[in-house]
């Protein structure tokens, strides 16, 4: 029997108040444990626990030269959902670890980024059985325009907690 996920169990929890509230209160934890998160502002706005969506700002804090968000804010945007996704899928007993973040950067960013993380069933059920391992977690990120700015790749490993 593999460990509860506390962070599991707040995601369950807070999902059972409003929508506004419940976003607010998940932001505000990710953005507490994930520094970075809090220092560029990234915003949970949902997830159900297979899936989550992120949204950036674009504010001047993650702009670059040319005023829209800025490469490696969107490489922490899928980084952070596709971790999200799998941290509250995982037991509580297992470390998650990125492995590989693979980013083609194929159209000007105009406007805020949201990113849309998933996890299959086959891939929950593989992170709760298997020791050791990885999956290939799929992202899509889109600008205030609809266009996807960036192909992201995300690849995540998961160890053993010591």
């Amino acid at each position: 029997m593999s460990a509860p996920n506390p962070l599991r169990s707040f995601v369950n929890k807070v999902n059972q108040y409003p929508q506004w509230l419940s976003s607010r209160l998940i932001t505000w934890m990710f953005r507490y444990k994930v520094k970075l998160a809090g220092t560029a502002g990234l915003d949970i706005v949902e997830t159900d626990g297979k899936s989550v969506t992120f949204k950036q700002k674009n504010r001047k804090k993650v702009q670059n030269h040319i005023g829209s968000v800025h490469a490696v804010t969107m490489a922490l945007l899928a980084e952070s959902s596709t971790g999200f996704v799998v941290g509250i899928n995982l037991p509580g007993d297992k470390l998650p670890l990125i492995k590989t973040m693979k980013l083609d950067y194929v159209k000007r960013c105009s406007g805020d980024i949201t990113a849309v993380a998933n996890v299959t069933d086959a891939q929950i059920a593989m992170m709760n059985t298997e020791p050791k391992g990885e999956v290939a977690v799929k992202v899509v990120i889109t600008d205030s325009n609809q266009i996807e700015p960036v192909i992201a790749e995300m690849i995540w490993a998961w160890v053993p907690k010591k």
